[in-house]
């Protein structure tokens, strides 16, 4: 199976590494950024529960992993988190 960028997105939140929490931000295709606060999966699709509601009073997204841009992380991780998931490299120490 090939490797496209909804099927990383949807590896990542399948195997979210314990020590971040499940929130952050998920930026759309479409540029539509989308704060939350938890989520859960089925298949391919993701469930993300926004952190408040937009403004036409929608609480939960559905949204296909291949409409994922970017996912941004909002709490201070440390490098050994993101080493245990498979990164390589090191942050800077300063």
């Amino acid at each position: 199976m090939a490797t496209t960028p909804g099927n990383v997105w949807q590896e990542l939140f399948l195997k979210w590494p314990t020590g971040i929490p499940k929130r952050g931000l998920v930026m759309s295709i479409l540029n539509e950024a989308i704060p939350f606060k938890s989520f859960m999966l089925k298949g391919e699709m993701l469930l993300l529960e926004r952190t408040n509601p937009d403004p036409m009073g929608s609480r939960y997204v559905l949204l296909d992993y291949g409409a994922i841009h970017l996912v941004k992380l909002i709490d201070p991780v440390k490098e050994e988190i993101f080493t245990s998931a498979g990164f390589t490299g090191h942050f800077a120490k300063v």
